[in-house]
């Protein structure tokens, strides 16, 4: 199997990201186990949403690769369990399930990403790679601008040390143009960052993110926080 550059560091650290795997087919589940172990990996799995709970609650995982279609506890069950963690894994829902309902759903209830099955395996690892970069920039020390500050690794925001209660896709929106002040997203940019995937997704969806994120600052009284660059895309300035 060709190994990755993310790979290739892993293994001269010493070191290798530790993945639960949350399946209920066992021909699956062991076939991801030994591929993700053979592309170092250090790879746990459970075959329904409860027992992943008790790894959840038991272990740390960096990954976590979740189907949502589990007996008992099914996979927005799971990540309900996590829900308000300061710390907790980044998650690869990877399921059956192809509509935009069930990718929206999911996202807005924290994972981040979403992978439809059948997939290519190679396409996965680099997913897994993607994601475990994102958890190292979100140890980064908080962003703050004026009266707000975004703390990466809570994933909360203050402003004026009054917490602003954002869903996990208008964090990650408000992260990802607070870490690059000055630079424009186009709508496309920013679906593929936040769903970490290629998106059916319209346009539309990006702006009732931004004008429901917009809304929530205005009233804490940051003003345009967020401003649009017509044909362009969005972005906070630099000043």
């Amino acid at each position: 199997m060709k190994g990755t550059d993310d790979q290739a560091i892993a293994c001269r650290r010493g070191t290798a990201l530790n993945v639960l795997i949350v399946e209920d087919s066992a021909r699956l589940r062991d076939s991801l186990s030994r591929g993700l172990t053979a592309a170092g990996f250090t790879a746990d799995s459970a075959a329904n949403g409860i027992a992943a709970c008790q790894h959840l609650d038991t272990y740390e995982y960096e990954l976590v690769v979740l189907d949502l279609g589990l007996p008992g506890m099914d996979g927005l069950g799971v990540l309900r369990h996590l829900q308000g963690r300061a710390a907790r894994p980044r998650i690869l829902v990877l399921s059956a399930r192809d509509q935009i309902s069930d990718r929206v759903d999911a996202l807005n209830r924290g994972a981040d990403d979403y992978l439809v099955k059948p997939f290519s395996f190679d396409e996965l690892v680099a997913r897994l790679h993607a994601l475990a970069r994102r958890s190292k920039e979100a140890q980064a020390p908080q962003l703050t601008l004026g009266a707000l500050a975004l703390d990466p690794a809570a994933r909360n925001v203050h402003i004026n040390d009054q917490a602003l209660t954002l869903t996990p896709r208008e964090f990650s929106l408000l992260e990802l143009l607070l870490r690059h002040r000055g630079r424009t997203f186009s709508r496309s940019e920013i679906l593929e960052r936040l769903a970490g995937c290629e998106s059916t997704a319209s346009d539309r969806s990006v702006e009732v993110l931004v004008f429901g994120l917009r809304r929530k600052l205005e009233q804490a009284g940051m003003g345009e926080l967020v401003q649009t660059r017509r044909g362009f895309g969005y972005l906070i300035p630099k000043s």
